[in-house]
């Protein structure tokens, strides 16, 4: 049996690849090979399976980062770069999770609460809003061009904001 973070970690998987209205039971059944029993097992239903989807995302990508930076030795900033440039789908989820909470009151509750947490982390590790701001605005624009800019244009530019262009 599945547990709930493979549901979860599935459903983040398909959330990347295909937005939020693939998000479905029939989907997440199919992808992990399970039945719907083994779902109900571990929530109510799509919309339980949701929310839980938006803590589980904001676990993952903000306060997972937040700690390993702080555990981390050296440069906080530094270690919280390589968690955002890491290989695997962040890109692709961060802009789902956004165009899911354009139309969503509680996607949008979270998104705005997970930007407003990573800024002032940014803010802590910096200690310059300005600054904060500015790398922020560059991660999530990275994701919004078309195509989105690639881990390594990613990296230059944000060593341009921090001023280290090498």
């Amino acid at each position: 049996m599945a547990s709930k973070r493979d549901w979860l970690d599935a459903g983040l998987v398909l959330l990347a690849e295909h937005g939020v209205p693939s998000v479905t039971i029939e989907r997440l059944t199919e992808r992990l090979g399970l039945s719907k029993g083994s779902f109900y097992h571990h929530f109510k239903g799509v919309t339980g399976y949701r929310t839980a989807l938006l803590e589980h995302f904001e676990a993952e990508r903000t306060t997972r980062f937040v700690e390993q930076a702080e555990q981390a030795e050296g440069d906080r900033l530094r270690t919280l770069m390589d968690l955002v440039l890491a290989p695997g789908p962040g890109l692709e989820l961060e802009i789902a999770v956004r165009a899911w909470a354009l139309q969503d009151a509680e996607a949008r509750a979270v998104q705005e609460r997970i930007d407003r947490t990573r800024v002032d982390y940014l803010t802590e590790i910096c200690g310059d809003p300005d600054l904060a701001q500015a790398l922020y605005l560059v991660v999530v624009g990275a994701g919004q061009v078309l195509p989105p800019l690639p881990g390594k244009q990613l990296k230059s530019a944000l060593e341009l904001v921090l001023g280290r262009r090498r």
